[in-house]
């Protein structure tokens, strides 16, 4: 999934509005990520990416799409909606927005951990429950949102987004919105590098 851009973000907003009024907010993801995959497909994306094809044209093919993928009437609108106004290119990006938005919601954090060998569940858990504390007591506040700003909710959920990075020497360096948490050994050592040069 891409990463969220300036013109996902009014889609992304307005849907989340509306799912969250229809206590769909699941539901509304899943049928989103659906419609986003099936956008990203060579000759769809293709089709939606003509800039001699008019409103009416694309607003026929994502209905029809809509269809073929059983999605709510919400959905089917809101694809119609893009389709129309020739966003379709960005459905991908609208969809990392708005899963943003609801893990903000539910004060989930996500964070991208490198490191040395892979995790058990329960150091996979510990680490969770060590960032949770990590960035309360550095924010005072809760999650970060997609900008990396943190929000004023308590944070309920750190979710670890784990890849294997052999280069290093052991740790690992977890990646939160634009917060970076280096527990590596590498990390270390450059700290204690830099105290010893310091004097």
């Amino acid at each position: 999934m891409q990463a969220s851009t300036p013109a996902a973000q009014p889609y992304a907003k307005a849907l989340f509005a509306l799912a969250k009024e229809r206590q769909q907010l699941d539901d509304v993801g899943r049928e989103l990520d659906a419609l986003a995959a099936e956008a990203a497909g060579n000759e769809l994306s293709a089709f939606f990416g003509r800039p001699w094809v008019g409103p009416n044209a694309r607003r026929a093919v994502a209905a029809q799409v809509a269809e073929r993928l059983g999605v709510s009437k919400l959905m089917r609108d809101f694809l119609a909606l893009v389709a129309a106004q020739g966003r379709a290119d960005v459905l991908s990006a609208i969809a990392a927005a708005y899963h943003a938005m609801v893990d903000a919601e539910r004060g989930i954090v996500r964070a991208r951990v490198r490191t040395a060998v892979a995790l058990t569940d329960s150091e996979r858990q510990a680490l969770a429950a060590r960032l949770a504390r990590a960035l309360e007591s550095q924010n005072g506040r809760g999650p970060a949102h997609g900008d990396g700003a943190p929000d004023r909710k308590r944070i309920s959920q750190v979710v670890i987004e784990e890849v294997v990075d052999p280069t290093l020497m052991g740790g690992f360096v977890a990646e939160i919105g634009g917060l970076i948490l280096d527990g590596s050994l590498d990390g270390q050592l450059a700290r204690l590098r830099e105290r010893l040069t310091r004097g």
